[in-house]
């Protein structure tokens, strides 16, 4: 299986427990967000992070914790003029920047424009924002304070707010043929087929992403979860008569052409025990991909 799984902290009840599951259990990359865990997520991380240099992490730059509102707006760096719930302003993004490498204790490995289509109507303005994001995570990573970013999006790439091949293209144009842009992120699952649909037909996201070099993190395999609720007997063996609910529903993320990392958040080491027998597993062929999108459409 070439994708692996790695820990997700969206969403997490209990950040420290999960992390310290998945990285007891051999995982190696931990994704996060300062406004996760009400703004407390980067913070819980360091513990982990100290205690583990193996382990990389990713974090992202956008949404504004209210936790950080004010104190961003007393340094000048969130204008009044914009939503005050995300800003991917220059100021803001070093800022913020600044207070996630004091609050992880190191300096990321990637940070993520997060939802860059949050609030933007067409596709004049999201390309306008991605820009001045781009040219911020460009000196960021020029001056040694990033290892490289990318772009994690609900909705941006399925609703054609952008392309993989124009935020390429973005990357260069801000950043030359060295750029220091690595890797994308958006859903992946068996709510989200029409994207490894298209990749096996050689085209979409997966695909270009893959052609470009990209890693591509796969969140939501499970849906938030709600997925476990919907795996019949039935769907787990048109998937793999072997397999739990939860390594069948994964098997489809794990499999899908092109994914590098599958972003999991769970709590307890018999759940990772039970991912990680997922991960081991050989993965889904193309015929089998393709009859679980005939059982269940895109």
């Amino acid at each position: 299986m070439s994708a692996q799984l790695a820990a997700g902290t969206y969403q997490c009840c209990d950040v420290s427990q999960s992390v310290t599951a998945a990285v007891d259990a051999g995982v190696t990359w931990i994704d996060t967000a300062p406004n996760y865990a009400s703004g407390t997520a980067e913070a819980t991380l360091r513990p982990v992070l100290d205690a583990c240099p193996q382990v990389r992490v990713s974090t992202k730059v956008g949404f504004v914790p209210d936790s950080d509102r004010q104190a961003a707006r007393d340094a000048g760096v969130l204008p009044y003029d914009r939503d005050q719930g995300h800003c991917l302003a220059r100021p803001y993004i070093a800022w913020q920047l600044a207070r996630s490498r004091a609050r992880l204790g190191c300096v990321p490995d990637l940070v993520f424009v997060h939802n860059p289509e949050h609030g933007r109507m067409n596709r004049a303005d999201v390309s306008w924002t991605l820009s001045e994001a781009f040219e911020g995570l460009e000196s960021a990573a020029d001056d040694g304070k990033i290892g490289g970013y990318g772009v994690a999006t609900w909705a941006g790439l399925s609703s054609g707010m952008f392309t993989i091949p124009e935020l390429t293209a973005l990357a260069e144009t801000v950043g030359g043929h060295r750029h220091h842009f690595r890797a994308v992120q958006f859903p992946v699952s068996l709510v989200h087929l029409a994207v490894v649909a298209d990749a096996l037909d050689g085209r979409g996201a997966l695909a270009e992403a893959r052609e470009a070099g990209l890693d591509v993190f796969a969140s939501a395999p499970l849906g938030g979860g709600e997925l476990l609720g919907a795996m019949t007997e039935e769907l787990v063996r048109v998937i793999d008569a072997a397999a739990s609910p939860a390594q069948a529903a994964l098997l489809l993320a794990l499999s899908a052409p092109g994914v590098s990392r599958v972003l999991l958040s769970a709590s307890t080491p018999a759940h990772w025990a039970d991912a990680l027998g997922a991960a081991a597993c050989a993965p889904l062929s193309p015929d089998r991909l393709r009859g679980v999108i005939d059982v269940l459409g895109t």
